[in-house]
């Protein structure tokens, strides 16, 4: 009757400091890397960058 659906998000990489921490999680649809930070106040996510200043893409297998 539901047919399960891959999850779009996973997780990379996951480093927690203090009552914080810092995730970096990869579209599986764009390749696109996103930034977020959790902690005790509001969470914040942004595309990651390279040192050139452009977006972080994972190759996907298809």
């Amino acid at each position: 009757m539901f047919d399960k659906k891959e999850k779009r998000f996973k997780l990379k990489s996951d480093e927690n400091f203090g009552l914080g921490a810092i995730q970096i999680v990869v579209d599986t649809q764009t390749g696109v890397n996103y930034l977020i930070t959790v902690g005790t106040t509001p969470l914040g996510i942004t595309p990651l960058l390279d040192e050139n200043g452009k977006v972080v893409i994972d190759k996907l297998d298809k």
